[in-house]
């Protein structure tokens, strides 16, 4: 057993975390006998399964749904679950309870966001700024909110934000995790800068949320977004969540006004009269069967401390990079990852010229991350999962695929 190998097996030893693993519906127990690994690296893309979730899905299928039915709005309650759920996800970002309502997707959450904050910062604030380096749905949604509400629209990088700034700026959306490096953006800096501007700041937390701690209502956040089927282990298509501060709750005007986020939505008025709080962040009927897996997906982090979950992530992210340097041929790939643990996500991302046939490999092998055009290797470290021989066993394996 090489050393990095016997320096895995002291590290699980340790881990504080390794209990979680039974949480969780894992392939390592039924390897293939073609000798593939059955190392899951793409949680920052689908997390794993819940292994009690199968059940309360059942449970919401079978009864809730097939007997209870129309009677489950109010007996099994399906109605207060997106701002129920939100209230679970809060501890997981920094937020006190009663600011974050769960339902629709990433993109229509981006979407509510922006063209709300735009609408709160004045119509003498006539230009957003955006980063030029998001996931590109986030751009476009920007740039049709851009459209709609009549504003400018300037991509710049984070580290460019601050110089960026004017007495014009309206509102700025940035990703707290950039998708392809894993680079981590400075939150409490930016978010400062953008307040000393007079404008408001929109946080993408997709890359962040349950795997670092995130101290939205610490830090002065105005508003987030952020998806559920990643580190927080939701389910494929999991209903995203929007976080509005409570200061600015009773001016969040919403561009998507829906019979939901109605005061008296069963009063059915022609007229609109937003309810109080973050109910007004709501628009049509709730996603039951996903928001309600998603629901039972978050028992894994009863007692789990998000600071143990970074330190793990960290952990982990460094010992995978000391692997692959050890194991592999110099030059052959180059990191993309800031060494820097202030600058670092959860993942690991490194660029070679065949990135696309190397991951092919990988997954044929049994090691799971994702490529990313066009020359990227990405793997997402999950650490309620995750462990460190496994780490090691991944990067071996990459350095005789790279070899």
């Amino acid at each position: 057993m090489s050393e990095l190998a016997l320096q895995a097996e002291k590290l699980d030893a340790a881990d504080e975390l390794a209990p979680l693993r039974d949480r969780f519906v894992l392939d390592e127990a039924c390897e293939h006998a073609a000798g593939t690994a059955g190392i899951y690296l793409d949680g920052n893309s689908l997390g794993a399964l819940p292994a009690h979730v199968p059940d309360r899905v059942a449970d919401v299928v079978r009864r809730q749904w097939g007997e209870l039915r129309i009677r489950s709005w109010d007996e099994s309650g399906w109605w207060t679950a997106p701002e129920r759920i939100g209230d679970r996800i809060a501890p997981l970002v920094g937020a006190a309870a009663g600011q974050i309502v769960v339902g629709d997707s990433t993109s229509v959450n981006v979407f509510k966001a922006l063209v709300a904050a735009v609408r709160m910062a004045g119509e003498d604030r006539t230009e957003i700024l955006v980063d030029a380096t998001t996931f590109p749905t986030d751009g476009y949604i920007a740039e049709s909110a851009a459209r709609l509400t009549g504003r400018t629209l300037r991509k710049v990088t984070p580290a460019e934000v601050p110089a960026a700034l004017t007495g014009r700026t309206a509102a700025v959306l940035l990703n707290h995790v950039d998708y392809r490096t894993g680079r981590l953006h400075d939150l409490p800096a930016l978010t400062a800068a953008v307040h000393a501007a007079g404008a408001l700041a929109v946080w993408d937390l997709c890359h962040s949320a349950g795997a670092l701690e995130v101290g939205l209502d610490e830090h002065g956040v105005d508003l987030a977004v952020g998806c559920t089927y990643k580190y927080l282990n939701g389910g494929p298509g999991s209903p995203a969540y929007l976080y509005v501060r409570e200061e600015l709750q009773p001016r969040f005007d919403s561009p998507l006004p829906g019979w939901n986020s109605h005061t008296d939505p069963f009063g059915m008025s022609p007229s609109y009269a937003p309810a109080p709080g973050a109910s007004r962040g709501r628009v049509g009927t709730p996603d039951i069967l996903s928001m309600l897996a998603l629901e039972a997906a978050l028992d894994v982090w009863d007692g789990v401390r998000v600071g143990a979950v970074r330190a793990k992530s960290l952990a982990l992210t460094d010992f995978f990079l000391r692997c692959v340097r050890a194991y592999t041929e110099p030059g052959r790939v180059e990191s993309v990852t800031p060494e820097r643990h202030e600058e670092r996500g959860s993942q690991v991302a490194l660029r070679c010229p065949d990135a696309g046939e190397v991951m092919r490999r990988l997954i044929a092998r049994g090691v799971v991350g994702d490529f990313r055009h066009p020359d990227v290797l990405r793997f997402g470290f999950t650490p309620l999962y995750v462990s460190f021989a496994e780490t090691e066993r991944a990067a071996r394996i990459l350095s005789e695929e790279l070899a």
